[in-house]
């Protein structure tokens, strides 16, 4: 029955698919950090990216894409479940004492493709929470988490790179746990010098644990995991959502990736990505799957203006291009991602795409390609995106998306050529100065020589308006605020953004 709606569901919108019905496998690559302007198909030339412009080139690449939120975990939570992560109050990263933030009894992406009788995998960075306590007790079964969220398997770092605990979990455990070595909360550990510059409370003990997490092995493991257990599905069908920990800072690259880009760590880090991206594309050639896999690529938000990222800046790297905003900011840097979609003979090979989209599409279009019809609850903002993907789309399928900066203040809405911001500023991060971790908002464009009206020489005017609108399609770089141009347009929009989320 399952092969029989596959057939139904692209019939209606492409060839027929291979001579031996095969459901086509499903690789989901979610970077992190990556900026829209961090490869080389969206204009990078400092950094060398062949086997993602690889993608590009032979499948479609989008320039209007957009994850839910301009923040990690939220943007996570909006791709996993195909809901807006504000209608579930979230708008921060989450930190080792976090319990899982995706409801086990909600449907989620890897539980269609589950449903659909593929055999389904995280592996990566999770950074969802573990557990329903706070704080997580890391020496128990870390569940509920991945394998309660329809994933058959989970190998990964449980947080993210730049915080403890610094291990490796497979599936519910930490990797090395012993009963006679465990995680010991708030006491100085092998993260201390991290945790005292970041002002963060550390995680120690599990001392042999710790010691198998080296940060410059982490790219090489994730693509041997990937890799291992993409060869034991070799039969498939499958689904693997590799959530990378490139490019979040601490950058991090094996040792032969050092000093080989233009635009410093930063950019050494984007090669050691892409040489994974080459790595797994690789795999499914030897197998023979790479024209039976859909490869989706893409990350969870805009780059970050770090030291590293002034760093490349200072270099001549554009880590979101020519776009305003950084991560975790309601201006377009924060939020409009690198898309590109690969599946020989389905996806148009050399395309570009201007359709609206939205990470939180994935699953109504994965659930499209399997032929799972979504019930009510069920990813209640996802859009099937399918006939674009499939180059069939005759009208846009997505005509608004709202997103979810750091500051709930600054939600934002997008609705075709027009960008309404619900406060002035950029509504992320908020350093004053270069060299700070967190420089952000107005004080960057003094750094960078951008342009928006309401801001004069780094700092927010005044006057500035107290909402912002921009034409993108007339100023894509958001110099102008025309909120007191069109006041009905931001009214309207500002009314829809509450009805929406009500």
């Amino acid at each position: 029955m399952r092969r029989i709606l596959l057939w139904t569901c692209l019939a209606l919108l492409a060839a027929p698919l291979q001579a031996d019905d095969r459901p086509p496998n499903v690789i989901l690559i979610n970077t992190d950090d990556l900026g829209y302007g961090d490869v080389g198909a969206y204009g990078a030339e400092l950094v060398e990216t062949p086997n993602i412009d690889r993608l590009a080139a032979e499948g479609t690449r989008f320039t209007d894409a957009h994850s839910a939120s301009a923040v990690c975990s939220p943007s996570r939570y909006g791709l996993v479940t195909g809901s807006y992560p504000a209608r579930a109050d979230q708008w921060f990263p989450l930190f080792w004492k976090s319990p899982l933030t995706v409801d086990p009894d909600s449907t989620t992406i890897a539980d269609v493709m589950q449903d659909a009788g593929y055999a389904t995998a995280a592996i990566g960075k999770w950074h969802l929470g573990f557990g329903t306590e706070t704080p997580v007790d890391w020496n128990a079964p870390l569940r509920p988490g991945p394998l309660e969220l329809g994933f058959d398997h989970y190998y990964g770092i449980p947080v993210l790179n730049s915080h403890p605990p610094f291990v490796w979990v497979e599936d519910d455990r930490i990797v090395g746990w012993t009963a006679e070595d465990p995680v010991l909360l708030d006491t100085p550990g092998t993260s201390r010098e991290f945790d005292e510059k970041f002002h963060i409370e550390s995680v120690g003990g599990a001392v042999a644990a710790h010691a198998l997490y080296v940060d410059r092995e982490v790219g090489t493991t994730l693509v041997e995991r990937a890799n291992g257990w993409i060869e034991a599905q070799a039969d498939g069908p499958f689904f693997l959502y590799l959530a990378t920990t490139h490019i979040h800072h601490p950058f991090t690259p094996a040792p032969r990736f050092i000093g080989t880009s233009r635009a410093g760590a930063y950019g050494d880090f984007i090669h050691e990505l892409d040489w994974m991206v080459g790595e797994l594309m690789a795999t499914l050639q030897r197998l023979g799957l790479d024209e039976d896999t859909l490869v989706i690529f893409t990350s969870d938000n805009g780059g970050m203006f770090n030291r590293g990222g002034q760093t490349a800046w200072e270099a001549g790297h554009r880590l979101n291009g020519d776009l305003l905003g950084m991560k975790f900011g309601a201006w377009e840097g924060g939020h409009r991602v690198p898309l590109i979609v690969r599946w020989p003979g389905q996806v148009p090979a050399g395309r570009v795409s201007d359709a609206l989209v939205g990470n939180v599409d994935f699953l109504a279009t994965l659930a499209a390609l399997v032929g799972r019809e979504l019930g009510p609850g069920e990813g209640v903002d996802s859009v099937d995106q399918l006939p674009e993907l499939l180059g069939a789309a005759e009208a846009p399928l997505r005509e608004e998306l709202v997103i979810s900066p750091a500051n709930r203040k600054h939600l934002a809405l997008r609705q075709g050529r027009w960008m309404y911001i619900s406060s002035s500023g950029e509504g992320g991060f908020t350093g004053e100065r270069p060299g700070m971790h967190d420089f952000g908002g107005p004080a960057v464009l003094a750094f960078t020589g951008q342009v928006n009206s309401d801001v004069l020489e780094g700092r927010l005017r005044e006057d500035a308006p107290p909402a912002q609108l921009y034409d993108l399609q007339a100023d894509p770089r958001q110099t102008r605020n025309v909120y007191r141009e069109h006041p009905e347009i931001a009214r309207r929009m500002s009314e829809r953004l509450k009805a929406l989320l009500d």
